[in-house]
């Protein structure tokens, strides 16, 4: 059982590009805008749009309805490598660092 103090080890980070594996934009490709670390989700540019309602803020800002980015859950995107696409994270000792690597093919990411 998950308590508000622990959080899950994140192997995606921002400007990472990843691609949706499940929902209704899958198979779309984006690069993470954010990383919601306490919700275990992440914003996708360009997918999981959704009209929202936004209030004037000043004389020059617009209101109105605009279509945002929502968050999707982290384990309905998978990160893309160069050479073979989508595919998991590992990690390799890289003296005192750690380096994220392809599974498939043991490129850096």
């Amino acid at each position: 059982m998950m308590t508000a103090e622990t959080q899950h080890k994140y192997k995606l980070k921002k400007e990472d590009t990843v691609q949706i594996i499940t929902g209704k934009d899958k198979g779309k490709r984006g690069r993470i805008l954010k990383v919601l670390r306490d919700k275990d989700r992440v914003v996708v540019e360009g997918a999981n749009i959704v009209k929202k309602a936004m209030k004037r803020r000043s004389q020059q800002d617009r209101g109105g309805i605009v279509e945002v980015e929502a968050a999707i859950h982290s384990s309905n995107v998978m990160i893309v490598c160069k050479k073979c696409g989508p595919t998991r994270i590992g990690y390799k000792p890289d003296g005192k660092a750690k380096i994220r690597i392809c599974r498939k093919c043991g490129e850096a990411l």
